[in-house]
C-alpha cells in the first residue's frame, strides 16, 4: 500500500521532470527561428541566451522563493510560466515574441530546475534518491531527444515546424499542471535557518563547489553549443535541408 502511496506521487513528478526537457527544443527552435526571419548567427545566438541566463540571474533568488512558499508550490508556479511560453509562438510568430516566449521558458526551466529534485526528496528518501534523480533525468533527456523530431515532423506534414511541437509540448505542461496540483505531498516542516544570497554565494569559497559550478557552465554551454550548431554543419557540408537535420 505504502508503495502504491509513493508511486502515485511519483507520477507527476516525473511527468514535470519531461515538462523540464522542454527547454532543449531552443536549439533546433533557433534554427528555424533564423531561417524564418533572415537573421544574422549575432542575432540568432541571442535566443539560447534568453532561455539560459535566467539560470544565472533567478536561481539563488528561486531558492529564497521555494523556502517561503515550499516546494510543490514553487514547481506549480515554474509550470505556470512555462505555459505562455509554449502558446506565444502559436498565437502570433514574429522575432519579438519568440524572445518573449524564451524569456519565459528560462525563467519557468529555472524555477523547475530548482525546486523539482527537493520536492522529489519530499517523497523518496534514502538509498532510493539517486536512483529516482537518474531516471527522472532519464524522462527528462526523452522530451529533449524528441524535440528536434516533433520540430521537424511539424515542418515536413504541416510546413510549419511549429504546429506539433508546441501543442503537444503545451499539453503536456497543462497536464503536468493538473495532476501535481491534485496530488498530496506532505513537505518536510523542519524549522531551519533560511538561507540569504551571502550565504549562497559564500559556497562558491569552496573549490570542489566552485570547480562542479564551473563544469556545470561547461556542460550546458557545450550541450546548447551543439543543439544549435550541429544542423547548421550538416546543412552546410550535406547540402541537406533544415527538417532533415532536424530528423538527424
Amino acid at each position: 500500500m505504502k508503495n502504491s502511496n509513493v508511486m502515485s506521487k511519483l507520477l507527476p513528478i516525473m511527468l514535470t521532470f519531461f515538462t523540464m526537457g522542454f527547454v532543449d527544443l531552443v536549439g533546433i527552435a533557433t534554427n528555424y527561428i533564423k531561417a524564418d526571419f533572415s537573421l544574422n548567427d549575432t542575432l540568432s545566438n541571442l535566443m539560447p541566451m534568453m532561455v539560459f541566463l535566467w539560470f544565472f540571474v533567478l536561481a539563488v533568488p528561486t531558492g529564497l522563493l521555494m523556502n517561503k512558499i515550499g516546494r510543490k508550490k514553487t514547481v506549480l508556479l515554474s509550470l505556470i510560466v512555462t505555459i505562455p511560453s509554449l502558446i506565444i509562438p502559436l498565437v502570433y510568430y514574429s522575432f519579438e515574441t519568440m524572445l518573449v516566449s524564451f524569456i519565459l521558458l528560462g525563467v519557468g526551466n529555472t524555477l523547475m530546475q530548482v525546486s523539482l529534485n527537493p520536492l522529489l526528496a519530499s517523497i523518496v528518501t534514502g538509498n532510493r534518491m539517486s536512483s529516482s534523480l537518474t531516471f527522472g533525468q532519464f524522462i527528462k533527456a526523452i522530451a529533449s531527444f524528441i524535440a528536434p523530431i516533433l520540430a521537424a515532423w511539424g515542418a515536413v506534414k504541416f510546413g510549419d515546424w511549429r504546429f506539433i511541437l508546441f501543442p503537444g509540448f503545451v499539453t503536456v505542461t497543462a497536464i503536468a499542471f493538473i495532476y501535481l496540483g491534485l496530488t498530496k505531498i506532505e513537505e518536510d516542516q523542519k524549522v531551519i535557518k533560511p538561507a540569504s544570497f551571502k550565504d549562497c554565494f559564500s559556497l562558491l569559497g569552496d573549490k570542489y563547489v566552485l570547480f562542479f559550478f564551473l563544469g556545470i557552465m561547461a556542460h550546458v554551454g557545450l550541450d546548447v553549443g551543439i543543439n544549435t550548431t550541429a544542423p547548421k554543419i550538416l546543412i552546410e557540408h550535406l547540402g541537406i535541408t533544415l527538417a532533415t537535420a532536424g530528423f538527424a
